[in-house]
């Protein structure tokens, strides 16, 4: 699936609004001047509000990472022998961090530039 590459710049959220941001960046390529991060590596969710209800009242239950399907990565473009990211990737569930294991995928809702293309 083609898309645009992510970058380190790239506006990434779980379900609940939190924001998601790469472990770590590629060293060999940018684009824009922004490192892509590496696919092999989780995204971290910080400032994540979702809530569990319980019968002594709402339990946070935060989105804490999530890491990209290697099926929906790029098929054609790769950096130290890894497929890079692009705005049409997929997450599997975020990880939570409470009593409910998992959480819904995280949504590129920007890929951080609109230059370079790839499938």
């Amino acid at each position: 699936m083609p898309g645009f590459l992510l970058t380190m710049a790239s506006q990434v959220t779980c379900g609940h609004g939190g924001k998601a941001s790469p472990s770590a960046p590629n060293p060999r390529v940018k684009v824009m001047g922004q490192p892509v991060p590496m696919s092999s590596v989780p995204y971290l969710v910080a400032g994540c509000p979702f809530q569990v209800a319980t019968p002594g009242g709402p339990v946070p239950n935060p989105c804490v990472s999530a890491t990209f399907l290697p099926p929906t990565l790029t098929t054609r473009v790769r950096s130290m022998g890894q497929p890079l990211l692009c705005q049409s990737s997929m997450t599997g569930p975020a990880i939570a961090s409470g009593p409910v294991p998992t959480g819904p995928p995280l949504i590129v809702a920007s890929p951080g530039q609109t230059r370079v293309r790839a499938m």
